[in-house]
């Protein structure tokens, strides 16, 4: 597929809660995170989503056998070359039109400000997929990741200025430019900016562990009921930032609250506590479970928000301990209307 440089105004990105066509994920490579304990965790994941909606995993060449092997028939496996595991992040953001077409947009991947080398074949995952299906697509130079956004299919966009603003990634790019390419990209009409969190340097702070758009003027946001928190301050916040925002259609933001899972054993210091880090299925939320009384209460949460599909909790301690939740392993292909 030859490479477009423009995509008329009739493309955007859709609601993740809108219908998919099958997710993408790609399966561990990077040394410290490709222990067996990890791949049986995107196995166990991989899974359950196949049971609302294809899965198709990016694999590395040499690694397809071991694939299959733990995947069985529940996700197609797909030969291209990887370095790591994060899907959302260096993979494409698909975009549809009104007309049945899917196309895509491809940021400028350079590994979370360059945290971890080489990097060179995730740089390139997005456009491979791109072609391998035969989707026309468009190749940003803005260095972002999906895990950074969060659109609710009707022109708006919320991210994090301590990620996209953040000098290891687009040094010397405005606010306002910065702007301008997520709406060209995305196509959506309205940015809305978070402080995100400085603190947190796997990812920066990623949209994806603070808030996600729920439905069209619904966000649902983290908050930590206790002062002893350590992000306690951080997450309030970006509560401020989120209260009496508009969207792009005018409306005020309504905003749910959710708890991560604070007390969980975790594994390393970049240990993802994150129950807003879910993916929507079709007619699913697969969600985290850390074996907490939290669990239920976070449950209730995507119950009360999505009455009419199935929650499904699934144990993540080896993917979460290399930083990212189920969302960061996911990445929906919607379905054109």
């Amino acid at each position: 597929m030859t490479l477009v440089n423009e995509l008329d105004n009739r493309f955007y990105m859709p609601a993740e809660w809108e219908k998919h066509d099958r997710c993408w994920m790609a399966w561990p490579r990077r040394d410290g995170f490709n222990s067996k304990a990890t791949k049986e965790n995107y196995a166990a994941v991989a899974k359950v989503i196949s049971e609302f909606e294809p899965v198709s995993m990016v694999t590395h060449p040499d690694d397809v056998s071991e694939a299959q092997q733990l995947l069985g028939n529940h996700a197609e496996v797909i030969e291209i070359p990887n370095d790591d595991a994060w899907a959302r992040d260096s993979g494409p953001n698909f975009l549809i039109d009104g007309k049945g077409n899917i196309a895509g947009s491809c940021f400028s991947f350079n590994c979370w400000g360059e945290n971890y080398f080489p990097y060179d074949k995730d740089a390139k995952m997005a456009e491979r997929i791109m072609k391998h299906e035969g989707f026309q697509y468009i190749r940003s130079s803005l260095k972002a990741e999906g895990g950074g956004i969060t659109v609710d299919g009707e022109g708006t966009v919320i991210t994090t200025e301590s990620c996209f603003l953040n000098p290891n990634r687009n040094p010397g790019w405005t606010k306002k430019e910065v702007e301008a390419e997520l709406s060209y990209c995305l196509g959506v009409e309205k940015v809305i900016w978070l402080p995100g969190n400085v603190d947190e340097d796997e990812t920066n702070g990623h949209v994806d562990g603070l808030a996600a758009f729920a439905r069209a003027g619904v966000v649902l946001m983290e908050k930590a009921f206790s002062s002893e928190h350590p992000f306690y301050h951080i997450l309030n916040e970006n509560i401020a930032a989120m209260t009496g925002q508009t969207d792009a259609k005018g409306r005020e933001i309504d905003i749910a609250f959710i708890e991560d899972a604070w007390g969980a054993e975790e594994k390393g210091d970049r240990f993802c506590l994150s129950y807003i880090n879910a993916y929507l299925a079709n007619d699913a939320v697969i969600m985290p479970k850390y074996n907490l009384q939290t669990d239920e209460r976070a449950r209730m949460v995507y119950e009360k928000l999505y009455p009419d599909r199935k929650i499904v909790q699934v144990q993540i301690d080896d993917i979460a301990q290399g930083g990212g939740g189920i969302h960061c392993i996911t990445q929906q292909q919607p379905s054109a209307k």
